[in-house]
């Protein structure tokens, strides 16, 4: 019996959706051998149950392909840019989506030689981690959302030690960074060496440097939305003289009440529930000011947009707020973009990590790399299952010319 038949697709996945994606994915990639192998790990990430283990995914297809396996994803020199470029335009063409979400995603480890691997603090989870921190960028609609792209943000002790960039194989031009700007790096190279249909860039800055993300979005012309702790040393410098200039959503009455004068309903559809809610939320012209020395420069006489969004009843001041360089008027437009950032964790959650995203137990730069651009894959054939394929469309007639 082929180890393809003894990897039976789950339930809602075609065979001929399974190889539409697989066939657009791999073509980049020179071998046969190797698109075959890729093939096998895809169908094993969809279908074994469990932790994705190169001995669980083999032990799907047969034991005696591990060391196969093995090769195709830790040694092999096939390129990960072209294959995600790949699956970037496939759910463009059936997505549409209508925003590019920054996601972090922490790795826990319990040793010390994974790439990347570091006792690092973690602000959304509060603590000290023994963990590896990577960024996706995922495209995502109200149909679903998909990483496309990912990097893995590598810590100093990594990247200054000649030995442990040896050892796991990091490239020359790898520096280190933090998911943020390993985010706009994912940004960067889908606007300007893909070339996708631009989209507003979703993420949340809360624990990061606001004025440099939005500096670097803003000077390569990208729209975007991010979310902002209006009490951090970052925050918002607002154009009224009569307010404190520090903390906006700490008694800084003058912004709390500019963003009341302008507060309307928005619906928007909440994933995470499958309702329709309708959040309070206001607007009002704002400036950043740069707090830090050796960040890159804004413009700080150029105005953007920030966001109060009353998500908390009774409270007086905003529960959330976010910045962007989109137009005022589209306030319901934007505030509905922000919230697509909650399908991508829902999605993460409930696929991504299914599909064995903080699975690989492999050492190298190169072998993450490669499990991840496999993990996306299967992805993208899990979220297209629930997509309507796209009508048929009869191709026109040709008139008839007189002879």
């Amino acid at each position: 019996m082929a180890v393809e038949e003894r990897q039976k697709l789950p339930a809602g996945i075609s065979q001929d959706l399974f190889d539409e994606v697989l066939s657009r994915a791999l073509e980049s990639i020179p071998r046969s051998d190797q698109r075959r192998w890729a093939e096998l790990y895809v169908r094993g990430l969809l279908t074994v149950d469990g932790k994705k283990t190169m001995r669980g995914l083999a032990g799907g297809a047969g034991n005696s392909v591990e060391q196969s396996l093995y090769q195709f994803i830790t040694k092999s020199t096939w390129q990960c840019g072209p294959v995600r470029r790949a699956v970037a335009e496939l759910l463009t063409d059936r997505l549409n989506p209508r925003a590019w979400v920054a996601q972090p995603l922490v790795i826990t480890k319990i040793g010390e030689h994974s790439v990347g691997v570091e006792r690092q603090w973690v602000p959304h989870i509060g603590r000290i981690v023994n963990c590896q921190q990577a960024s996706g960028v995922w495209l995502v609609s109200e149909q679903g959302s998909c990483p496309v792209d990912w990097r893995l943000a590598l810590p100093e002790c990594w990247t200054d030690h000649p030995e442990r960039r040896r050892r796991a194989s990091i490239p020359r031009h790898v520096d280190a960074a933090p998911p943020e700007i390993c985010a706009i790096g994912s940004v960067d190279r889908m606007a300007a060496e893909w070339r996708l249909p631009g989209k507003p860039v979703v993420t949340d800055l809360r624990d990061a440097d606001p004025y440099a993300v939005c500096a670097e979005l803003n000077a390569r012309q990208i729209p975007f939305v991010v979310r902002i702790d209006p009490a951090s040393r970052f925050a918002l410098l607002e154009p009224f003289p009569q307010a404190p200039a520090a903390d906006p959503g700490g008694g800084a009455d003058a912004l709390t009440a500019a963003l009341s004068r302008t507060t309307m309903p928005v619906e928007w559809y909440d994933h995470t529930t499958d309702t329709v809610r309708a959040t309070s939320v206001g607007t009002t012209r704002v400036r950043m000011r740069r707090r830090r020395a050796g960040a890159p420069v804004l413009n700080e006489r150029q105005e953007m947009v920030l966001l109060g969004a009353w998500t908390v009843r009774g409270r007086r001041t905003p529960g959330e707020y976010w910045l962007s360089n989109l137009s005022r008027p589209q306030l319901g437009t934007v505030y509905r973009t922000a919230m697509l950032a909650r399908r991508v964790s829902d999605d993460l959650a409930s696929v991504t990590d299914r599909l064995g995203a903080r699975d690989f137990e492999g050492r190298s730069f190169r072998g993450w790399h490669h499990h991840m651009t496999m993990v996306t894959v299967a992805h993208a054939v899990s979220v297209l299952a629930g997509v309507p394929a796209p009508a048929q469309v009869p191709a026109p007639r040709r008139a008839q010319v007189p002879a």
